[in-house]
């Protein structure tokens, strides 16, 4: 299934967004993907595509300074990802699912705040509180990245931070992929206070792993809890679940959590 990439247009503010359409009419609202720190909006094609094979248009957001997005990098933050979402979403002609990994999962707590959405996905998300188990985890398995990020570098997306399953060729393909982070973005997921309430009430569903490398499953859980959200754990895929081998299935069980809760999402 082809994708079409469109940017530039006037609803998304010049960000580049990915879109595949099913065959035929949808059958139900838009899912809208939102990258993690580093990533960009390629890393969702596969679950785009799983996506409209389920009769749902699928949109894919790269952020502000990310992929072929304009905007300085160095000087975004969270609000900033948060506005490129809002916007985003705003500017679809039906009000989506948002679905956020990382990053991004913090991202779409934020703006579910600020903007009714028919249901959000938090995959592997920064938690709801500071993420300071992060900070253990990669202080543990890479003291020099804590050093590195607190001088305001980049974190490496190291494939042993991401991947779990995949073959050690495909982990280092995916992780050459990924580019920079904000700094300031990056010192926000250790600072920022948890989200407000969602607008409208929207079904939530969290999904994490246990041999997630940056984020701690106890955090997962917190997350879910906070939100009241059905949680769903893949032992033995890493971080990056929806290109890790085996996200496939994880891209089928969050189908199935859309397809249970239709015609309302």
């Amino acid at each position: 299934m082809a994708i079409e990439i469109t940017s530039g247009s006037s609803p998304y503010s010049g960000l580049e967004l990915l879109r595949v359409d099913p065959e035929g009419e949808p059958t139900g609202p838009p899912v809208l993907f939102v990258h993690g720190a580093s990533h960009a909006a390629w890393c969702w094609r596969s679950w785009m595509e799983q996506v409209a094979e389920s009769g749902r248009q699928a949109f894919a957001v790269s952020l502000t300074g990310h992929g072929a997005s304009p905007g300085p990098l160095a000087t975004a933050t969270v609000g900033t990802y948060v506005e490129d979402v809002v916007r985003t979403a705003a500017g679809l002609d039906t009000r989506p699912v948002l679905v956020g990994h990382s990053l991004g999962g913090l991202v779409v707590q934020k703006a579910i705040a600020r903007y009714p959405v028919r249901a959000a996905v938090l995959v592997a998300p920064i938690p709801a509180r500071p993420g300071a188990g992060t900070l253990l985890k990669i202080a543990r398995s890479h003291p020099t990245d804590l050093l590195r990020i607190s001088l305001g570098d980049s974190l490496p997306m190291r494939p042993d931070y991401l991947f779990h399953a995949a073959s050690q060729d495909e982990a280092e393909r995916w992780a050459a992929m990924c580019g920079r982070e904000s700094p300031i973005a990056q010192f926000e997921v250790l600072l920022h206070r948890p989200a407000g309430p969602p607008k409208g009430d929207p079904p939530i569903l969290v999904l994490g792993t246990p041999e997630d490398a940056l984020i701690p499953i106890a955090d997962v859980r917190d997350t879910a809890r906070r939100y009241g959200a059905e949680l769903l754990e893949f032992p033995g895929l890493g971080h990056d679940l929806m290109l890790d081998s085996g996200g496939d299935e994880v891209a089928d069980a969050m189908l199935g959590w859309l397809d249970a809760r239709a015609p309302s999402v």
